[in-house]
């Protein structure tokens, strides 16, 4: 349940990262949520409550620099990822002992999920549904944000409540894959659907397919070769694209190629 619910969150918001080019975004929210781990761990309390939290004023104040300065997104996700880090590092040398939990942390373990991970999945997954309405506003400034603003539509609200719902998913992906790989989640599936995709809506449909087969095959062949369940789901994902990669570079060379997203 976990693994089908958070492929479904993923690929909603990869798709996103994706066709903005912030797939970097991805990977600093993730160190970002060790910062809030580490925080947590350091209080002797349920590290989603303090990652959550933690993770959502970082993607904030990287919108919020992004929006108010001349530096490009990849910069200001490089200066609150360093932060970030340097914060967690520092944060577990004050934690007495060796925590197990922080090694799940980094490197994921989906078997032990817990119900409460679940309810939060699920609330988020049901909240990305009430703000739908919100889904036309964000596709329609993902491809032209400068025609967006002319329409006098709220852009840099609309990627403040963006930027904290991808915080959000990647740090309840964190106890799935971990740390280090929970940004596949939210890039591949997307990746691989856009190599196909007429259009941004079946895109979308298209890189949530493909993570739920990716997330059922990694979890069945991780539990029959007894591998980690994180990273053999990475590794489907990765098969995926890679094959699309090498149909889609047959399709180049015959002259029959997929029309860009639109």
């Amino acid at each position: 349940m976990a693994g089908l619910l958070i492929a479904v969150i993923g690929s909603y918001f990869g798709a996103f990262v994706v066709q903005r080019g912030l797939g970097f975004l991805g990977d600093g929210l993730a160190h970002a949520a060790f910062g809030g781990v580490a925080l947590a761990l350091l209080l002797n309390t349920e590290p989603l409550w303090i990652a959550v939290p933690f993770t959502i004023v970082v993607a904030v104040a990287i919108t919020w620099v992004r929006e108010r300065t001349d530096l490009g997104s990849d910069t200001a996700v490089g200066i609150f990822f360093s932060l970030s880090v340097a914060l967690g590092v520092v944060f577990m040398s004050l934690k007495r002992g060796y925590s197990a939990d922080a090694f799940s942390f980094l490197f994921g373990s989906i078997l032990s999920v817990t119900t409460t991970d679940l309810y939060v999945t699920g609330i988020v997954l049901l909240l990305a549904l009430l703000f739908q309405r919100m889904w036309g506003r964000w596709a329609y400034a993902t491809f032209d944000r400068e025609l967006a603003l002319a329409d006098r539509l709220p852009v840099l609200f609309d990627d403040y409540i963006l930027a904290i719902f991808i915080a959000v998913t990647v740090v309840i992906g964190v106890k799935l894959v971990g740390i280090v790989l929970v940004t596949s989640f939210l890039v591949i599936p997307a990746a691989t659907a856009r190599l196909f995709s007429r259009s941004f809506s079946a895109m979308t449909v298209l890189a949530a397919t493909i993570s739920i087969v990716c997330v059922v095959v990694g979890l069945d062949v991780s539990y029959r070769l007894d591998i980690p369940s994180g990273a053999t789901i990475v590794f489907a994902q990765s098969a995926a694209f890679f094959a699309s990669v090498a149909l889609t570079g047959r399709r180049r060379k015959s002259g029959l190629l997929t029309p860009p997203v639109e």
